[in-house]
């Protein structure tokens, strides 16, 4: 009943989601020896979801590595956390107007 817009948010929201917790793994390992960040290639992933697919989990690359082998930045992550925060928001808030212009529409169509 939403519509095309409200699947690509939540489409959207989903791999908003998946990334959220990629970072949140990237932070609890921070101090894990040989440990390699991991995320997703946002906006490849976005289009290949929309048309169907789980999203592929890759090594970004141009990290440098601390003498265990971890990559992980925390700085890095905190930022990503801080974006993903913002997308999902901004995500909710289209969706809550999607559904809001829904309900009046109904609405109308009762009183009318």
């Amino acid at each position: 009943m939403l519509g095309r817009l409200a699947d690509t948010l939540e489409h959207y929201m989903d791999l908003v989601s998946a990334r959220q917790k990629l970072v949140a793994s990237n932070i609890a390992n921070a101090d894990t020896p040989g440990y390699k960040t991991r995320d997703i290639d946002f906006q490849f992933e976005f289009l290949s979801q929309v048309r169907g697919g789980s999203p592929q989990v890759v090594e970004p690359a141009g990290l440098s590595s601390k003498n265990d082998g971890n990559n992980v930045s925390l700085d890095r992550e905190a930022r990503l956390l801080a974006e993903n925060a913002m997308r999902f928001n901004l995500a909710a808030a289209l969706l809550k107007s999607q559904i809001r212009n829904v309900r009046a529409a109904i609405q109308d169509g009762k009183t009318g």
